[in-house]
């Protein structure tokens, strides 16, 4: 008797699962493009999506005028190496 309640039991979880298990076969993991699954191509394309919708960053470094000098370069000689 106790089998029978058992086996019921056991049944009627299986039953309650199998949605759920088969919901995890979805088309997700399938290939996508670039060698990742269809899932993350999603996700991917969520993400570019956010980052073209920011705003762009202010280009204050190209607004400061740049301090060429006049193209030649006063470096300081080297020191000679002492010899052992």
């Amino acid at each position: 008797m106790i089998n029978a309640i058992w086996l019921k039991m056991i049944r009627r979880i299986a039953l309650g699962l199998a949605p759920l298990l088969l919901a995890g076969c979805s088309r997700d993991s399938d290939p996508g493009p670039g060698g990742v699954t269809q899932g993350e191509a999603r996700q991917l394309d969520a993400a570019a999506a956010m980052l073209d919708q920011r705003p762009a960053a202010p280009l204050v470094d190209a607004t400061v005028p740049a301090d060429l000098g006049d193209g030649t370069a006063d470096l300081p000689e080297p020191k000679p190496k002492p010899k052992h």
